[in-house]
């Protein structure tokens, strides 16, 4: 039961008027799935697309995190991800994480629910 609340409860708002954005344009590539990383990314603007051994696994727009896991384990990046419009990612490091973890208890609570939400679709893709 996943109701629009628990949608838009995922989402991520304290990043959308950062300064330190990336830009993207439409089809290239953000993250390679293999890849070591230690950065994860808020969209500011537009959508990303995340692709699970070749299949669409999720689009995000604006507030939408990914490449979380990333700042959780040294594991290498599980999916890939592209710009699926010209789009604007807000990098996060791991000292600016700890730093949210630290000081907006809810920020935590969001990627947890990505987390376990996109492990279920791993999941079910896999079946």
């Amino acid at each position: 039961m996943h109701g629009g609340k628990n949608m838009t409860s995922k989402k991520i708002d304290h990043f959308k008027n950062a300064s330190n954005a990336l830009s993207f344009q439409e089809g290239e590539t953000i993250l390679h799935e293999g890849d070591v990383g230690h950065t994860a990314y808020v969209v500011q603007e537009g959508e990303v697309k995340i692709l699970y051994k070749g299949r669409v696994l999720d689009t995000l727009s604006a507030g939408d995190i990914f490449g979380e896991m990333s700042l959780v384990d040294d594991s290498p990046r599980s999916a890939e991800v592209i710009a699926a419009t010209d789009c604007k990612v807000v990098p996060i490091d791991e000292e600016r994480f700890m730093f949210m973890v630290h000081e907006t208890p809810t920020f935590a609570l969001k990627v947890m629910r990505v987390m376990a939400d996109r492990l279920r679709r791993m999941t079910a893709t896999t079946e």
